[in-house]
């Protein structure tokens, strides 16, 4: 070997800096993202405590933490996934850079004199040098491999730690404002009432239900005292409200399920603790267990038209109520997720776990109708 090789080995061997790849720069970019609507949404946490409409306020919060939170559980799935690409790729190439640093630890042993002469003469040497040169670019090629992903895995192991600082944080704070909003919900006294519930009657009518047909159709008989205004009518809005929870719809219309039963309305998949609100302003018809449906809440936005929401966890409000659009009148079942459930689930490359269904169903003049037809939907 001769003289520059030594300069050319060390030259490889020492540490450089990489600048940070595109998919790195995006993944902080939108980690940084998330965090300011995070930070923004503990902000709001704070002001909400003055706020004069407190439910409207921390039900904006809670959404703003939902969202927040969900861009930062794809951002560590994202990480989670790069760096087990990484990982596999540095496992699967260990011997191989292993054999490649031993031979470079061993050159750089060698007396500089073995190095500059053959001991078969000039011609050989002169040949050594011209081996070396050839195979010189493919090590700096693996060295700088290697060097790029050992650097890669250090940015993302760090990126990673600072996400999961801040969905731990944000994690709590939305706990607090779902806490907040079921106390504020209870303490609220401002809402007006078109009719009050006759709880005799109601429990004659859910007796003498077996269908959600029959018990729709009845809804009349259990008020008392109604007030002959109503709300203003949404038929040029079909179509454009909003879903009443964020979700994927998973079942459609008068599809059948595994046992082969059909019912007229949509199911949506989401998240545990999701809140259901509103698309419009509307009168709280029903709130309670109904047949085999679970908690149902039975909204009426306008004369003829009922919106019915079904397998809740909890009802807010009270039969008779008019609540404004985007008011929250129930929360999904399920458990809050903890930071390790979340590593775990990133780990494993799982994207957004939506264990929770929703049944929508939306009769006009007792008659279902699709869904799909008044919502707006991501499908759509």
């Amino acid at each position: 070997m001769i003289g520059p090789l030594r300069i050319a080995c060390a030259a490889m061997c020492v540490a450089f800096f990489a600048h940070p790849s595109m998919a790195q720069e995006d993944l902080a970019a939108q980690a940084r993202a998330a965090a300011a609507q995070v930070q923004e949404a503990r902000s709001a946490l704070e002001r909400s405590k003055s706020a004069k409409n407190r439910v409207k306020a921390l039900t904006q919060t809670i959404s703003s933490f939902e969202q927040g939170l969900s861009v930062m559980r794809d951002g560590l799935r994202a990480i989670a996934l790069q760096r087990r690409a990484i990982q596999e790729r540095l496992d699967q190439e260990e011997i191989a850079y292993s054999q490649l640093l031993g031979v470079l630890l061993t050159m750089d042993q060698t007396p500089v004199q073995a190095q500059i002469l053959h001991p078969d003469g000039p011609l050989t040497t002169a040949r050594s040098s011209m081996l070396v040169a050839d195979i010189l670019p493919a090590l700096q090629k693996k060295v700088a491999v290697l060097k790029a992903d050992l650097n890669e895995l250090s940015y993302l192991s760090e990126l990673q730690q600072q996400v999961v600082g801040d969905l731990e944080t944000g994690l709590r704070s939305l706990q607090t404002a779902r806490t907040d909003l079921s106390r504020a919900i209870s303490d609220r006294t401002d809402l007006p009432r078109r009719f009050v519930e006759d709880p005799s009657k109601t429990a004659i009518l859910i007796a003498a239900s077996d269908t959600l047909d029959i018990f729709a159709d009845g809804l009349d008989m259990i008020a008392v005292n109604m007030v002959n205004s109503s709300l203003p009518k949404i038929d040029d809005r079909i179509g454009t409200l909003p879903l009443p929870v964020s979700g994927r719809v998973i079942r459609y219309f008068n599809e059948a399920d595994a046992a082969g039963i059909r019912r007229p309305g949509i199911i949506v998949a989401t998240s545990q603790q999701a809140i259901v609100t509103t698309p419009t302003a509307a009168t709280l018809r029903y709130l309670g267990p109904l047949l085999d449906y679970g908690l149902v809440t039975i909204i009426e936005p306008q004369n003829g038209t009922l919106f019915v929401f079904a397998g809740l966890d909890q009802a807010f409000g009270e039969i008779g109520q008019v609540v404004p659009a985007g008011s929250p009148i129930g929360m999904m079942g399920g458990n809050s997720q903890t930071i390790e459930t979340i590593l775990e689930q990133s780990d494993k490359g799982a994207g957004a776990v939506r264990t929770e269904t929703l049944y929508i169903e939306v009769r006009q003049d007792k008659e279902p109708q699709d869904p799909l037809i008044w919502f707006r939907t991501i499908e759509g």
